[in-house]
Protein backbone atom coordinates (compact mmCIF):
# COMPACT_ATOMS: atom_id res chain seq x y z
CA UNK A 1 0.00 0.00 0.00
CA UNK A 2 2.51 2.68 1.01
CA UNK A 3 6.01 1.19 -0.51
CA UNK A 4 5.45 3.31 -3.51
CA UNK A 5 5.91 6.93 -1.64
CA UNK A 6 8.67 8.34 -2.35
CA UNK A 7 11.81 9.00 0.38
CA UNK A 8 11.47 12.48 0.56
CA UNK A 9 7.46 12.42 1.25
CA UNK A 10 7.74 9.39 3.65
CA UNK A 11 10.86 11.42 5.50
CA UNK A 12 8.44 13.95 5.84
CA UNK A 13 5.72 12.41 7.30
CA UNK A 14 8.02 11.13 10.13
CA UNK A 15 6.08 12.60 13.16
CA UNK A 16 2.89 11.93 11.10
CA UNK A 17 1.82 8.37 13.32
CA UNK A 18 -1.43 7.17 14.29
CA UNK A 19 -0.27 6.38 17.80
CA UNK A 20 0.10 3.17 20.50
CA UNK A 21 -3.53 5.01 22.06
CA UNK A 22 -5.43 3.86 18.85
CA UNK A 23 -4.48 0.35 19.14
CA UNK A 24 -7.75 -2.07 20.19
CA UNK A 25 -6.07 -3.29 23.10
CA UNK A 26 -6.41 0.30 24.75
CA UNK A 27 -9.49 1.24 23.96
CA UNK A 28 -11.74 1.72 27.24
CA UNK A 29 -14.99 -0.15 25.35
CA UNK A 30 -12.73 -3.21 25.62
CA UNK A 31 -12.31 -3.34 29.53
CA UNK A 32 -8.71 -2.89 29.89
CA UNK A 33 -8.67 -5.15 33.41
CA UNK A 34 -8.37 -8.64 31.80
CA UNK A 35 -5.46 -11.13 32.57
CA UNK A 36 -2.22 -11.38 29.81
CA UNK A 37 -1.84 -13.95 26.93
CA UNK A 38 1.87 -15.08 26.86
CA UNK A 39 1.76 -14.29 22.95
CA UNK A 40 5.29 -14.98 20.90
CA UNK A 41 6.69 -15.61 17.93
CA UNK A 42 9.43 -18.42 16.51
CA UNK A 43 10.05 -16.32 13.37
CA UNK A 44 11.35 -13.00 15.43
CA UNK A 45 11.48 -10.75 19.32
CA UNK A 46 9.72 -9.04 21.52
CA UNK A 47 10.12 -5.49 20.07
CA UNK A 48 12.31 -7.33 17.14
CA UNK A 49 12.64 -6.63 13.29
CA UNK A 50 9.94 -8.38 11.20
CA UNK A 51 12.19 -11.16 8.81
CA UNK A 52 11.56 -9.55 5.75
CA UNK A 53 9.67 -12.79 4.10
CA UNK A 54 6.75 -11.38 6.19
CA UNK A 55 6.42 -8.18 4.58
CA UNK A 56 6.04 -6.22 1.19
CA UNK A 57 9.79 -6.90 0.34
CA UNK A 58 9.72 -10.67 0.96
CA UNK A 59 6.97 -13.50 0.17
CA UNK A 60 4.09 -11.37 2.78
CA UNK A 61 3.22 -14.36 4.95
CA UNK A 62 1.99 -14.26 7.41
CA UNK A 63 4.26 -14.97 10.32
CA UNK A 64 4.10 -17.78 13.11
CA UNK A 65 2.71 -17.35 16.44
CA UNK A 66 2.15 -19.36 19.60
CA UNK A 67 -0.05 -18.46 22.80
CA UNK A 68 0.36 -20.21 26.46
CA UNK A 69 -2.38 -20.96 29.00
CA UNK A 70 -5.82 -19.01 28.62
CA UNK A 71 -8.63 -18.42 31.27
CA UNK A 72 -10.37 -21.57 31.26
CA UNK A 73 -13.92 -19.92 30.26
CA UNK A 74 -12.28 -19.20 27.20
CA UNK A 75 -14.45 -19.51 24.49
CA UNK A 76 -12.65 -18.42 21.47
CA UNK A 77 -9.83 -16.28 20.44
CA UNK A 78 -9.75 -13.34 18.17
CA UNK A 79 -6.12 -11.72 16.98
CA UNK A 80 -6.24 -8.33 14.97
CA UNK A 81 -2.76 -6.77 14.01
CA UNK A 82 -2.35 -3.31 13.89
CA UNK A 83 0.53 -0.95 12.44
CA UNK A 84 1.13 1.97 15.39
CA UNK A 85 3.07 4.26 13.55
CA UNK A 86 0.90 4.50 10.03
CA UNK A 87 0.82 7.65 8.68
CA UNK A 88 -2.76 8.31 9.19
CA UNK A 89 -5.26 9.08 12.00
CA UNK A 90 -6.08 5.13 12.41
CA UNK A 91 -3.85 2.34 12.89
CA UNK A 92 -3.51 0.36 9.89
CA UNK A 93 -5.26 -3.42 9.68
CA UNK A 94 -2.86 -6.08 8.83
CA UNK A 95 -4.71 -8.65 9.59
CA UNK A 96 -8.71 -10.19 11.65
CA UNK A 97 -8.81 -13.32 12.61
CA UNK A 98 -12.21 -14.37 14.31
CA UNK A 99 -13.30 -17.06 16.41
CA UNK A 100 -10.10 -19.22 16.37
CA UNK A 101 -10.67 -21.98 18.54
CA UNK A 102 -9.83 -22.21 22.36
CA UNK A 103 -7.66 -25.20 22.02
CA UNK A 104 -5.65 -24.17 18.87
CA UNK A 105 -2.77 -23.22 20.52
CA UNK A 106 -0.84 -22.01 17.72
CA UNK A 107 -1.07 -20.48 13.99
CA UNK A 108 1.56 -21.70 11.42
CA UNK A 109 3.31 -19.57 9.13
CA UNK A 110 1.62 -18.31 6.19
CA UNK A 111 -1.97 -19.29 7.68
CA UNK A 112 -3.62 -15.83 7.60
CA UNK A 113 -5.32 -16.08 4.39
CA UNK A 114 -8.41 -15.27 2.65
CA UNK A 115 -9.92 -18.77 2.80
CA UNK A 116 -9.31 -19.06 6.14
CA UNK A 117 -6.51 -19.54 9.09
CA UNK A 118 -5.24 -22.67 7.58
CA UNK A 119 -5.00 -26.10 9.14
CA UNK A 120 -3.86 -24.86 12.97
CA UNK A 121 -7.51 -23.04 13.58
CA UNK A 122 -10.60 -22.83 11.67
CA UNK A 123 -11.44 -18.99 12.57
CA UNK A 124 -13.07 -16.67 10.27
CA UNK A 125 -10.53 -13.97 8.28
CA UNK A 126 -11.50 -10.44 8.38
CA UNK A 127 -11.00 -7.54 6.89
CA UNK A 128 -7.99 -5.77 6.74
CA UNK A 129 -6.91 -1.91 5.60
CA UNK A 130 -6.91 -2.57 2.52
CA UNK A 131 -10.57 -3.92 2.31
CA UNK A 132 -9.14 -7.27 1.58
CA UNK A 133 -9.82 -10.87 3.79
CA UNK A 134 -6.24 -12.06 5.00
CA UNK A 135 -2.68 -10.94 5.62
CA UNK A 136 -1.79 -7.38 4.65
CA UNK A 137 2.04 -7.35 4.79
CA UNK A 138 4.01 -4.62 5.82
CA UNK A 139 4.89 -1.81 3.80
CA UNK A 140 5.96 1.51 5.60
CA UNK A 141 6.83 4.12 3.30
CA UNK A 142 11.04 4.76 2.88
CA UNK A 143 12.44 7.28 5.30
CA UNK A 144 9.52 7.15 7.56
CA UNK A 145 11.66 5.32 10.27
CA UNK A 146 10.63 2.31 12.42
CA UNK A 147 6.78 1.20 12.42
CA UNK A 148 5.54 -1.39 15.11
CA UNK A 149 3.39 -3.95 13.85
CA UNK A 150 1.10 -4.95 16.98
CA UNK A 151 -0.36 -8.26 17.15
CA UNK A 152 -3.28 -8.30 20.25
CA UNK A 153 -4.74 -11.96 20.98
CA UNK A 154 -7.85 -11.63 22.59
CA UNK A 155 -9.49 -14.66 24.60
CA UNK A 156 -13.25 -13.79 24.68
CA UNK A 157 -16.07 -15.37 27.18
CA UNK A 158 -19.14 -17.62 25.36
CA UNK A 159 -21.18 -14.33 25.45
CA UNK A 160 -19.47 -12.77 23.03
CA UNK A 161 -21.46 -12.19 19.85
CA UNK A 162 -20.80 -12.56 16.67
CA UNK A 163 -19.58 -9.74 14.43
CA UNK A 164 -20.74 -11.05 10.98
CA UNK A 165 -19.20 -12.78 8.26
CA UNK A 166 -15.17 -11.03 7.66
CA UNK A 167 -15.25 -8.60 9.81
CA UNK A 168 -13.21 -4.97 9.91
CA UNK A 169 -11.88 -3.86 12.85
CA UNK A 170 -15.07 -1.74 14.31
CA UNK A 171 -16.99 -4.61 14.17
CA UNK A 172 -14.69 -6.54 15.79
CA UNK A 173 -14.19 -4.45 18.90
CA UNK A 174 -17.78 -3.87 19.65
CA UNK A 175 -18.31 -7.69 19.42
CA UNK A 176 -15.45 -7.87 21.71
CA UNK A 177 -16.62 -5.07 24.09
CA UNK A 178 -17.25 -6.61 27.86
CA UNK A 179 -16.26 -9.94 27.01
CA UNK A 180 -12.35 -10.15 26.94
CA UNK A 181 -11.06 -12.29 29.36
CA UNK A 182 -7.16 -12.00 28.94
CA UNK A 183 -4.98 -10.36 25.97
CA UNK A 184 -1.24 -10.98 24.73
CA UNK A 185 0.74 -8.27 22.93
CA UNK A 186 3.18 -9.33 20.19
CA UNK A 187 5.45 -6.58 18.49
CA UNK A 188 7.77 -6.75 15.50
CA UNK A 189 9.08 -3.46 13.58
CA UNK A 190 9.98 -2.74 10.54
CA UNK A 191 11.08 -0.07 8.41
CA UNK A 192 12.88 1.12 5.16
CA UNK A 193 15.37 3.84 4.68
CA UNK A 194 16.64 5.93 7.49
CA UNK A 195 15.25 4.99 10.92
CA UNK A 196 12.80 7.77 12.90
CA UNK A 197 13.42 7.06 16.21
CA UNK A 198 10.32 5.60 17.65
CA UNK A 199 10.42 4.79 21.30
CA UNK A 200 10.11 1.06 21.87
CA UNK A 201 6.62 -0.24 23.15
CA UNK A 202 6.10 -2.54 26.25
CA UNK A 203 4.96 -5.86 27.22
CA UNK A 204 1.04 -7.67 27.03
CA UNK A 205 1.21 -7.49 30.39
CA UNK A 206 1.12 -3.37 30.50
CA UNK A 207 -1.39 -2.21 27.54
CA UNK A 208 -1.88 1.05 29.66
CA UNK A 209 1.32 2.12 29.60
CA UNK A 210 2.27 1.05 25.58
CA UNK A 211 -1.03 4.08 25.13
CA UNK A 212 1.47 6.64 26.86
CA UNK A 213 4.15 5.25 24.39
CA UNK A 214 2.01 6.60 21.83
CA UNK A 215 3.70 9.10 19.08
Amino acid sequence: MLEHIPAWLGASLGNVRAGASKLAIVQPELGGRFGAIDLSSPAFAQDARLPSRFTADGDGVSPPLVWGALPPETAMLALLVEDADAPAIQPLVHAIVWGVPADAGRLAEGAIVADGPGEAAHGDVGRNSSFSEGWLPPDPPTGHGEHRYVFQLFALDAGVEDPGQSPGRSALVRAMAGHVLAAGLLIGTYSRGEEAGVAPSRSAAQPTPLAAAST
